[in-house]
């Protein structure tokens, strides 16, 4: 009989806070089934791992090193990277693409509850939920709610997306069961590809002059960087609300504080810059302001579809087939 070819040597590198949440036993159990693993053992510092030298494939997560010169000459064997999470620009390097090394992501997988807090978010502001809540809870009695909110409701609302990632994608494809007349903002994108997905293709600038409201999905980029300064923030509708589930540098916070404390405008920000910010900051308590910290992406039982992802990747790999969700140099120049 012939003999069974030696599966390929893998290693994790990750934080080991993430090896757990994202590699319980079933899902290592099947990973064992693929390659030679040491499935407890995580490359947390590549400085502290004595056998590099054979691992053919690198399974990676939040908290990995960067893969530099270094790093990759003590890894000669290397050939893949599967990342069990979204964005790889933290720790592939232009090393990597040099030495030919396939990579691959869950971004997509990751790219769901984003799009689905993004929708929830959509539909809550234009309903006024969270404002509603607020003064139903301080009142206790019911009030008119049509004269506190004139018009307030989802029919026929213009929602305006500014970036086609694969985030913004998928919030096109939630937003479709719904009554919205949906802009796209995307300088990568023309008309017809717009229209493909649902939407009609503008400028930002009109984007935002007529959007209920905005939801970012652009990447951190240098030409992005306070892509929402204060001259397009005051570009807003009286009574629009802004999402933002993207990048927090892509909004100048300190122009976003003093459009929400006049009240003109709404918000809904699950990232900001600074990530945290400082307690003494007004949008804390604002009641036209929603902060949550970073939860839109994959936690708890979501990460279980990442895990999914990552490990499809690898079957397809040791099978010999290409990677369902590669990455390339060139697409990182224009994505998160």
């Amino acid at each position: 009989m012939p003999s069974t070819p030696p599966r390929p040597r893998a290693l994790f590198a990750m934080g080991r806070p993430h090896r757990d949440a994202l590699f319980p036993r079933a899902a290592t159990d099947r990973l064992t089934r693929l390659v030679d693993i040491e499935p407890d053992f995580v490359a947390e510092d590549f400085d502290q791992v004595p056998h590099l030298a054979a691992v053919e494939i690198l399974i990676t997560s939040w908290g990995c090193r960067p893969l530099d010169d270094t790093v990759l000459t003590r890894m000669p064997a290397l050939k893949a990277v599967v990342h069990a999470a979204g964005s790889v620009k933290h720790h592939v390097t232009d090393a990597c693409w040099d030495r030919g090394i396939q990579v691959s992501t869950a971004a997509a997988a990751n790219a769901v509850p984003v799009a689905e807090y993004t929708l929830a978010a959509i539909l809550f502001a234009n309903k006024r939920v969270l404002e509603i809540g607020g003064l139903y809870r301080e009142h206790r009695d019911a009030l008119d709610w049509a004269a506190h909110f004139p018009g307030f409701g989802n029919y026929r609302r213009t929602i305006g997306l500014v970036g086609a990632s694969l985030v913004g994608r998928r919030v096109l494809e939630l937003l479709r069961p719904h009554d919205f007349d949906i802009l796209l903002a995307d300088p990568h994108l023309d008309p017809e590809s717009a229209r493909s997905m649902g939407a009609r293709l503008v400028e930002l600038d009109e984007l935002l002059a007529v959007s209920d409201v905005v939801s970012l999905h652009a990447p951190a980029l240098p030409e992005t960087y306070h892509l929402l300064d204060a001259r397009r923030l005051s570009l807003l509708r009286d009574g629009a609300t802004l999402v933002n589930t993207g990048r927090g540098s892509l909004i100048d916070t300190e122009a976003l504080t003093a459009e929400a404390l006049s009240g003109r405008v709404h918000a809904v920000l699950d990232v900001t810059e600074p990530e945290v910010l400082p307690a003494a900051s007004p949008l804390y308590a604002l009641p036209n302001v929603l902060l949550t910290p970073h939860i839109a992406g994959s936690l708890g039982g979501e990460l279980a579809r990442i895990t999914r992802s990552a490990l499809d990747e690898v079957e397809r790999y040791c099978a010999g087939r290409e990677f369902a969700y590669p990455v390339n140099r060139a697409a990182l120049t224009t994505s998160a």
